[in-house]
């Protein structure tokens, strides 16, 4: 789903941006330039890093590397 139209940037590409560390809408309009012209995607590309970042720490914790306590 294209999420910035001015830049023609994808949820895709905002989602392997935050994988590769940017985890801010300012990261990212550095990184990528969403957000950079009319601003009206800022409000969906924070919904998106943070939806990514919840579901990465629960792929990452469930990844073989650590075992539950419990």
């Amino acid at each position: 789903m294209y999420v910035c139209i001015c830049k023609g940037i994808t949820d895709r590409q905002i989602k392997e941006a935050v994988y590769d560390g940017s985890t801010s809408v300012k990261a990212l309009r550095r990184h990528l330039g969403v957000s950079s012209q009319c601003g009206r995607c800022a409000e969906l590309t924070q919904e998106i890093i943070e939806e990514t970042m919840a579901g990465g720490v629960i792929a990452n914790a469930n990844n073989g590397l650590f075992y539950s306590a419990g």
